[in-house]
């Protein structure tokens, strides 16, 4: 059993973070030309216990990220999930499609046409239609999933035409950079193909969600474009693995 001391200060603190990051993401739209409430943040929750994670629900947080499919459907049970929208941010196996359709809100992480397809099939199987963001590799680093950029648009039309799924925009995770002027270089590309595949109005895509930017750099990603940023750490404190 956890301390009193230890949890009033931990939910304390969280408290304390989520009015800091709310303060900045509002700072940061406003420089951007945009209204705070037009940018949504996002509670990232790996690792997290569901006692921390309700302590940043309670306070108005809307919507949360979970990386792994096994974390997410043992979590959930014990999370105050009214009104609380869910995401899968982590890279999905097509061997675990089946287990998270149906579960979250938006799979956030879909990195090859192969797994479109499958959500699709796990879909319709259940009779939903899946919201999904497409993840693009914007660095091209060999260690990170998602599409190339060629690979991107050579699959979109194809994407486009999957039942059962409708692609809500993108997401990405730059490479770690120098510095600030390196890092919008790769959030500007991503922005700038948001906004062209917006004008090419293909059946089954709508972009309305640019998912980028977490702890380190959302206010950059938010100056850049971005209109969902994914914090963990700034909330909850460092990762307990």
């Amino acid at each position: 059993m956890m301390e009193k001391s230890y949890l009033d200060k931990r939910k304390a603190d969280i408290q304390y973070n989520l009015d800091v990051i709310n303060e900045k993401i509002a700072e940061s739209a406003i420089k951007s030309g945009r209204r705070p409430e037009d940018v949504c943040l996002m509670a990232v929750t790996k690792t997290v216990d569901p006692i921390f994670i309700n302590y940043a629900l309670d306070y108005g947080v809307k919507l949360i990220g979970e990386n792994r499919v096994q974390e997410m459907l043992r979590k959930k049970p014990d999370l105050h999930l009214d009104g609380v929208d869910k995401h899968l941010i982590g890279h999905l196996q097509t061997n675990k499609a089946g287990q998270i359709v149906g579960e979250v809100d938006m799979i956030q992480s879909v990195d090859s046409l192969k797994i479109a397809k499958e959500i699709g099939k796990q879909s319709a199987k259940k009779g939903i239609v899946t919201d999904v963001l497409l993840e693009i590799n914007v660095g091209a680093e060999e260690s990170k999933t998602g599409f190339s950029t060629s690979e991107f648009f050579e699959n979109l039309e194809e994407i486009s035409l999957i039942p059962n799924i409708q692609v809500k925009g993108l997401m990405t995770v730059p490479p770690i950079c120098e510095n600030n002027s390196e890092l919008c270089k790769f959030f500007e590309n991503m922005f700038n193909i948001y906004v062209d595949i917006k004008t090419k109005k293909l059946d089954n895509i709508t972009m309305n969600i640019l998912s980028m930017g977490m702890s380190g750099d959302y206010e950059q990603a938010i100056l850049c474009g971005s209109n969902l940023v994914r914090i963990g750490s700034s909330i909850f404190g460092p990762r307990i693995y």
